[in-house]
């Protein structure tokens, strides 16, 4: 049976679908002025994330730790006491006596040449270097985290949104479709079409409400804030190009300044350094030494008798050079160099694998732009077939589930349209944390689409 044109006029979806946003909007942003933009987050996150402040207490601890290199450099001295209680008996002679001693010394050395302590030192330099990368990656790091979980919600609140609009819609075709049955002018089958799609959406919704309030929770943990209410992007929403448009460009960026390769670099600069640190085990050392001591003892000079201080002060040089040690110094060598040639085959494999991860990040944010522009066009083609299928039912030339799936169309369209926008934004972080080139300043240029 062909159902006739139904008298009473219907709501259209669009209306529906922007009432369901903007109570959801208004809704996450109940608190009013409370709502926080992704650079106020992602400095509440540097705050509290566990992450990122057990990177910077390492970075810290790196830093003490590579200046215990400079005391091989440096002099070195010492204060140290003694003292002996004795009591002789010399047998055959009948006399018996206690001897007490006391001593104090001071001893100071500065080496003069001992090559493997200044390679060390230069080592401990280079590894400041690869505190800050590490410290800087893990920045990176949260600056990815901080926007993923931000954009999270947001789609989380796009889904709600356009699952309740589609509810609504649904809605008022159920209703329709039970007040054309009870005219007869449509059979029992669209009405139950219109019910069995009406009570999939509500099951939508519930997961839907479920998934936003896990993804707040995530950002909420991320930020250490209850009830964060993230500021939505601005319409119409203008997506930044990629800049520079050359994937090679990006991917020699990546080859000198990423932070993953700047630690393979400096990896295998360390790695060379300890090779001559090992070869250093076969060349002498020189030290300068000196020494201060005051003794107080019995005098071993007659016909002094009792105790006697005795003041004595000593400055020299200290020459050590290794004749022999057993092959160790030979076998270190050998050691340090299989490790250099590990530590470069690493800094090919870094380089390596930055280019290939530039590559899909630059080609991701390249396809994600040509997703949204096509979901656009989906978008308009989609309302028009909704629209052509409303007045089609109304005329007769359509039944109730091509309304249906052209609405169910409509609103996931808007959804995954919604996605891709974020998924581009990120992207572009992405990418750019892919070629070490990601600072927290470049969210400025995110919380610029932002509403305010």
């Amino acid at each position: 049976m062909t159902p006739n044109p139904v008298s009473s006029p219907r709501r259209p979806a669009p209306t529906a679908l922007g009432h369901a946003v903007l109570a959801v909007l208004m809704a996450l942003g109940s608190a009013g002025a409370q709502a926080q933009n992704l650079v106020e987050l992602f400095e509440a996150a540097r705050g509290f994330d566990a992450s990122y402040l057990s990177a910077r207490s390492q970075y810290e601890a790196d830093l003490a730790r590579a200046e215990q290199s400079r005391a091989g450099l440096l002099p070195q001295a010492g204060l140290g006491a003694g003292a002996n209680w004795a009591h002789v008996d010399t047998a055959g002679m009948g006399s018996s006596r206690n001897v007490n001693t006391q001593n104090i010394t001071l001893s100071a050395s500065q080496p003069l040449y001992r090559p493997a302590n200044r390679l060390l030192f230069e080592q401990g330099q280079l590894s400041l270097d690869v505190a800050r990368a590490q410290l800087e990656a893990a920045e990176q790091d949260l600056v990815i985290r901080t926007t993923a979980a931000y954009f999270d919600v947001l789609a989380a609140v796009d889904t709600l949104a356009f699952v309740q609009a589609q509810k609504t819609a649904v809605g008022e075709q159920l209703a329709a479709a039970k007040r054309n049955f009870e005219v007869g002018t449509s059979t029992i089958t669209d009405q139950r079409e219109a019910q069995a799609r009406f009570d999939l959406v509500l099951a939508q919704e519930i997961a839907a409400e479920n998934d936003l309030r896990v993804k707040r929770l995530a950002l909420d943990q991320l930020v250490g804030k209850t009830g964060v209410a993230p500021k939505p992007l601005a319409a119409p929403v203008a997506l930044p190009s990629v800049q520079p448009a050359d994937p090679q460009t990006w991917v020699t960026l990546a080859e000198t300044t990423h932070p993953t390769v700047l630690q393979a670099t400096r990896g295998l600069e360390i790695a060379e350094l300890e090779t001559r640190r090992a070869e250093a085990g076969h060349k002498p050392t020189l030290d300068l030494v000196g020494q201060y001591e005051v003794a107080r003892g019995p005098s071993t000079f007659m016909p002094t008798a009792g105790n006697v201080r005795t003041n004595t002060a000593s400055v020299g040089v200290q020459f050590n050079l290794p004749l022999f040690a057993g092959y160790a110094i030979q076998n270190r060598v050998k050691e340090t160099l299989a490790l250099e040639e590990k530590a470069r085959t690493d800094l090919e494999a870094a380089r390596r694998g930055v280019a290939q991860a530039t590559r899909t990040a630059y080609f991701g944010v390249i396809s994600g732009l040509g997703q949204v522009k096509a979901l656009e066009a989906a978008e308009a083609s989609s309302q028009s077939a909704l629209e052509a299928n409303q007045l089609g039912y109304q005329v007769g030339v359509r039944i109730n589930i091509d309304v249906l799936n052209a609405q169910s169309q409509l609103f996931q369209t808007k959804r995954d349209l919604a996605q891709a926008r974020y998924n581009v934004l990120l992207g572009q972080l992405r990418l750019k944390q892919a070629s070490g080139q990601l600072k927290p300043e470049d969210l400025q240029a995110v919380n610029a689409l932002l509403a305010r």
